[in-house]
């Protein structure tokens, strides 16, 4: 018999008996998420022990926390860095506490002393061949809190998985050893629903080929990757994880082929989940399980290109300030590694921090982006911190903005029915110029299904969409690169200024009756506009007006011919009878545009402009299409 099978054999003790190594006043520390020590947690309440007086300390744990009852307030004090469903009411009543710290700290509190151990109540595996057994599940803190603890007791369950990586203690670490086939907690998360899913879509769209991806604590992180299936070479360095992934590694997407760091595996510190999840990571090589202060370094993040860190929010001024660990002055979950994620994916050559939530509360009647944060509640994340905030009406880039653009950018991403409240907001504190038009109650919230990619004949890929009101810088520095026959062309007059109030006419308009499409192209800088195309609607006669513009270094490359089908696409499924246009005869690449539509085009002179008009409904019913 090897020497650590004797040595395993001389501390196996019952529950009770392990439990008497807990003194009263001990600080005690217990397991994560679903790897909570069950056994332990209900013995260490049994009345027949004489602890006093203890504290005790957790992440978060899953299944109950009896110790945090008011029956119990005698004998234990509960401290947790993030608060789960379990302790949640119990600290805000005010027999607990929260502390908030960022996740990758917590180690640190562990080894310099500040705060010390007494005693580590974790779940293991059994032991290996070489006497060593494996946190699986859960090891983000864990570690730190079993090399730093004075006396650990592990409850050993064969149905805890083995994993790989940084999970494994010796058996001579451990004081006691109690022997449990509890089934292990598991976690699942509620059924989606269409705001859920359209969010998780605006967030995935976000995500590109060869991304190293966070998903954090959330429904909504989680639901992400149900989205990337048409995604390639996709990495992971998260804090967590659940079942959602496994479809993705087995089909390939998640490879971890170009990750920068730990190439080729899953790195992440525990996870949450089904027994169908803890079988696969049972001894799976490509998972590699570490401690939150490597997981969670920013500095360890940061050196994965392309990485994507995606968390969610309980609400978001609107000026990008973001509450994500309490509902007013009631704390509701924590800092957790939110922080650490989001300043690593920063600083990450092509990163991408995503702060991802609802427009509102479930009921639909509170909006989460505020003028202001509610009376009490906590930033977690810095204006200077946030970069891309997604709710299921779109995505708002607030890096680099001003206030003003800032507020302007998340009103648009707000749900329609509070949009301009936010502005009346802004305006009353001179955020915004006090001549902002509002926002349409229908428009450009309701355009999902029509913006797209086009590549041009020298394989430059253009990006169209709606016309936001976010756009008038966009528009005024297209403008302003015009030259003044581009210019003469499209206002008939010479225009030597575009201020504000001019270019929001072109930006801030109902899209559900009219519509403008831009011409973006999309690089590290953020999006520039090259080009735009209006129609503007006359519900008489159901035709409407048509006019273009595109950036003079951009003419002659087939943008205008795109503008003008998509724009035709979209009128004729809105029901659009017709397009007409004033062109001036000398335009004559405007007049190409027209003429080599494929529509039957009729032209009457007027001064020194052609009046164009057409069908747009006939040429599709000709072509079977109508």
């Amino acid at each position: 018999m090897p020497a650590w099978e004797k040595l395993y054999e001389k501390k196996i003790m019952s529950a009770k008996a392990a439990i008497r190594k807990v003194n009263p006043g001990d600080r005690i520390f217990i397991g994560t998420g679903c790897g909570q020590p069950q056994v332990l947690v209900d013995e260490l309440v049994n009345d027949d022990n004489d602890i006093v007086d203890a504290e005790i300390y957790h992440l978060l744990t899953q299944g109950d926390a009896p110790y945090i009852r008011q029956e119990y307030a005698k004998k234990f004090r509960t401290h947790s860095f993030f608060l789960a469903a379990n302790v949640r009411e119990g600290i805000v009543s005010g027999r607990g506490d929260y502390i908030p710290i960022f996740l990758s700290e917590i180690p640190t509190l562990f080894r310099s002393g500040r705060l010390p151990v007494d005693v580590a109540l974790i779940q293991t595996s059994p032991p290996d061949r070489n006497g060593n057994l494996s946190l699986g599940i859960s090891v983000d803190i864990v570690k730190s809190a079993v090399e730093n603890s004075l006396t650990i007791i592990a409850e050993v369950n064969p149905n805890m998985p083995r994993t790989m990586g940084e999970s494994f203690i010796p058996l001579d670490m451990v004081d006691a050893v109690v022997l449990s086939d509890k089934d292990i907690l598991e976690f699942r998360l509620p059924e989606s629903d269409s705001v859920i899913e359209s969010i998780a879509k605006n967030v995935a769209s976000l995500i590109d080929d060869g991304s190293t991806i966070e998903v954090g604590i959330g429904h909504i992180p989680q639901a992400v990757l149900q989205y990337l299936g048409n995604k390639r070479n996709i990495g992971v360095h998260t804090e967590m994880f659940n079942d959602a992934i496994i479809p993705l590694v087995e089909s390939g997407v998640i490879n971890g082929a170009r990750k920068s760091k730990n190439r080729g595996k899953i790195t992440a510190s525990f996870c949450l989940g089904t027994r169908k999840l803890y079988d696969f990571v049972n001894e799976n090589p490509i998972f590699e399980f570490r401690p939150s202060e490597y997981v969670n370094d920013p500095y360890i993040i940061s050196q994965h290109n392309k990485m994507v860190a995606i968390n969610v929010a309980i609400e978001v001024d609107m000026t990008g300030q973001v509450c994500s660990d309490s509902i007013g002055y009631n704390f509701y979950s924590g800092v957790g590694g939110q922080v650490d994620f989001n300043r690593g994916a920063t600083r990450s050559k092509d990163g991408k921090a995503i702060i991802a939530l609802p427009s509102t509360t479930r009921d639909g009647k509170t909006s989460r982006i505020v003028p202001r944060l509610t009376e009490g509640a906590g930033v977690v994340l810095s204006r200077a911190d946030v970069h891309y905030v997604v709710t299921e009406y779109g995505v708002a880039n607030l890096f680099g903005k001003n206030i003003r653009e800032r507020v302007l950018a998340l009103a648009e991403i707000a749900h329609p029915d509070f949009r301009n409240d936010i502005l009346k907001e802004a305006k009353a504190r001179s955020y915004i110029y006090p001549h902002q038009k509002e926002l349409p109650a229908k428009g450009f919230h309701s355009t999902k299904e029509y913006p797209t990619t086009r590549t041009l004949v020298d394989g430059t890929k253009l990006h169209f969409r709606p016309i936001r009101p976010s756009d008038d810088k966009g528009l005024r520095d297209m403008l302003y690169t015009l030259s003044e026959q581009s210019i003469a062309f499209r206002f008939f007059q010479p225009i030597k200024a575009f201020p504000h109030k001019f270019i929001q006419d072109f930006t801030t308009i109902d899209l559900s009756s009219d519509m403008a499409i831009a011409a973006v192209l999309q690089d590290l800088g953020g999006e520039q506009v090259i080009g735009v195309a209006h129609y503007y609607l006359n519900e008489s006669t159901k035709r409407a007006e048509v006019s273009f513009l595109v950036r003079d270094d951009w003419q002659s490359k087939g943008v205008g011919t795109y503008l003008l089908d998509i724009l035709t696409d979209i009128a004729r499924k809105r029901g659009v009878e017709g397009f007409e246009a004033r062109v001036l005869v000398r335009n004559q690449l405007m007049l190409s545009v027209f003429y080599n539509s494929g529509f039957e085009i009729t032209t009457k002179l007027e001064d020194d402009a052609y009046v164009i008009s057409y069908d747009i409904i006939k040429k599709r019913a000709e072509q079977g299409e109508g």
